[in-house]
C-alpha cells in the first residue's frame, strides 16, 4: 500500500512539476500560479521517490513481523 502511494506521489508530482516549469517559462497558459505548482510538484516528486526508496511496504512488514514470532 505504501508503495503504491508512493507510486502515485511521484507520477503527480512529476507532472505538476512539468507543468509548474511549462507555465513558468510562458509555454503554457494554467489557471493557478506556475510557480506554485513547480514548488508542490517538486515535493510530491521527492518525496515518492524518497519513499519508494527507503520505506517497506505493509505486506514485508507483515512478514517479518510474522517470521519474528
Amino acid at each position: 500500500m505504501i508503495k503504491i502511494l508512493a507510486f502515485i506521489m511521484l507520477i503527480g508530482g512529476a507532472i505538476s512539476l512539468v507543468l509548474g516549469i511549462l507555465g513558468i517559462f510562458g509555454s503554457m497558459a494554467l489557471m493557478v500560479s506556475p510557480w506554485a505548482l513547480a514548488i508542490i510538484g517538486f515535493i510530491f516528486f521527492i518525496a515518492g521517490i524518497s519513499m519508494l526508496k527507503y520505506r517497506k511496504d505493509t505486506d514485508e512488514v507483515a512478514a517479518d513481523h510474522h517470521n519474528r514470532s
